[in-house]
């Protein structure tokens, strides 16, 4: 399913879009160039949140917050869960 999406653009915009598209440009159609704009925002965001988990998993590290797992990611779940609950003592 596909939903239709409409956008006024002031004349700089859509001069840049009008050379980004047709024959002189990267894209066939304005449609195919909006998709891949989103598409390549979607990564981005998603590489941010996985950077973000990373740095705060590092931070977790650096500050002692750490236990043995105990192979079964619920069990882990749930001394995380008591850890953080009891501050981490």
């Amino acid at each position: 399913m596909s939903e239709r999406i409409n956008a006024r653009l002031s004349q700089p915009l859509a001069e840049f879009v009008s050379r980004m598209v047709g024959e002189t440009g990267l894209y066939e159609t304005p449609s195919e160039y909006v998709r891949d704009l989103i598409r390549r925002d979607m990564e981005k965001r998603e590489g941010q949140f996985l950077q973000e988990a990373i740095l705060a998993g590092y931070r977790d590290l650096a500050a002692g917050r750490v236990f043995a797992s105990t192979g079964d990611f619920k069990a882990d779940m749930a001394l995380l869960d008591r850890k953080e609950a009891e501050g981490w003592q």
